[in-house]
């Protein structure tokens, strides 16, 4: 059964109120009635009535004024205004539309001029209603999402180290900062027999939680087990190129457009040897004991890109005493609010002045940098920063 509508009828006329009154209650509907602009307004904000026929005469606000009083609620329901005007009020209707006024009513109209208007009306609440049930379920359903993904989001955070610790000599710091709810950053440190040292990060294309699942299907994917298998040759030699390549060959699909960039490293911490694989992840900086900064890394595919693609590995040094420091393409490709990227000098520079900071405090210095040069506003890329500080060598 459709429910019975309140009306709210605002005429100061007590004859004609009730006149109104009566015909518009032989149509279904229930009135309301309001002696002034001031009481129908009172009736508006609190009875929750859904049609107000206003006549346009009426002491304290007339209905030009109630119709502009009554947009200016802050109401969760639509008010279907109709005004009653005499036929010289018919210069001012351009006002009222523009105050908020729906639909007029000729004063003196007949029964079936009034029933046209009063179904139009309860066409107008009731469409009006089922787009607010409509915006209630789309709004309890993102509310459900956002805490579905902010739960993601902490069982991500979750599997992501907190690096802050020493292995194998090697004093190594991290910080993350999401740029959404769920991010594709995923990095990882591992000591293996030999005195080798592994570390690597991962920076998924895209955003949100198509970034998110594939970020954690390679946190699970590369362990030390993982490492031990495909990031070493026959003679056991380091090769972090076969390992983005055994992991280029599994993540290409052909009807799948995810790819993701990588770093990945291999340190004898007796001999300060590194052996490195860059697949499309920006270049670390490498700080020697003199204080040269340098990047180290000469760019290559993307992993899952190509099926075809090729790794090659890169010699380069940590001696003890020195710096690396991993920073995510968020880090040089931040812009400040004129548009300038932080860009890769600056990062490198950054970098050089902090290496005799304390390890645990250079990602927040770095992210601190990048908060000033944004302006306070936040990045537009998850950003990951690893510092590798190597204190003392392996016998």
């Amino acid at each position: 059964m459709t429910p019975v509508l309140d009306v709210i009828l605002a005429e100061d006329n007590i004859v004609q109120r009730a006149f109104l009154a009566r015909m518009i209650e032989r149509l279904g509907y229930r009135i309301i009635e309001a002696e002034d602009g001031r009481e129908a307004l009172e009736l508006v904000r609190t009875t929750g009535a859904q049609i107000l026929v206003s006549d346009y005469h009426m002491p304290y606000l007339n209905g030009i004024e109630l119709a502009r009083a009554v947009r200016g609620l802050a109401l969760d329901h639509y008010v279907y205004i109709i005004l009653i005007t005499s036929t010289e009020l018919s210069d001012l209707s351009a006002e009222a539309l523009e105050a908020g006024a729906d639909d007029f009513l000729p004063k003196g109209s007949n029964q079936a001029r009034l029933q046209a208007r009063m179904r139009a009306a309860s066409r107008m609440v009731s469409h009006a209603g089922e787009l607010a049930e409509q915006h209630r379920i789309l709004k309890e359903a993102n509310e459900r999402i956002q805490q579905d993904l902010k739960a993601a989001a902490l069982a991500q955070r979750q599997l992501l180290p907190d690096l802050h610790k020493d292995i194998l000599g090697v004093h190594i710091a991290s910080a993350f900062v999401p740029s959404a709810v769920v991010s594709g950053d995923m990095f990882g440190c591992f000591a293996l027999p030999d005195n080798k040292l592994c570390i690597y990060a991962v920076d998924v294309a895209g955003h949100g939680i198509n970034a998110s699942l594939l970020s954690v299907a390679i946190g699970h994917l590369i362990t030390p087990e993982y490492f031990g298998k495909f990031a070493f040759d026959a003679d056991g030699a380091p090769d972090p190129a076969s390992l983005i390549s055994n992991l280029n060959l599994r993540f290409c699909f052909a009807d799948s457009d995810n790819y993701f960039t990588m770093f990945c490293a291999i340190i004898d911490v007796r001999t300060g040897d590194m052996d490195i694989c860059q697949a499309g992840y920006p270049s670390p900086v490498c700080v020697a004991t003199d204080g040269d900064a340098h990047f180290i890394g000469e760019g290559g595919f993307p992993v899952g890109m190509f099926p075809y693609a090729t790794f090659e590995n890169v010699k380069a040094r940590f001696d003890v005493g020195g710096l690396l420091v991993i920073c995510s393409d968020a880090a040089p490709e931040a812009e400040d609010p004129q548009g300038t990227p932080f860009g890769d000098l600056r990062l490198r520079e950054l970098v050089a002045r902090v290496r005799s900071a304390d390890a645990d405090g250079i990602p927040n210095i770095i992210i601190n940098a990048l908060n000033d040069w944004r302006g306070g506003k936040a990045l537009e890329d998850d950003l990951t920063v690893l510092a590798l500080k190597r204190t003392k060598a392996r016998d």
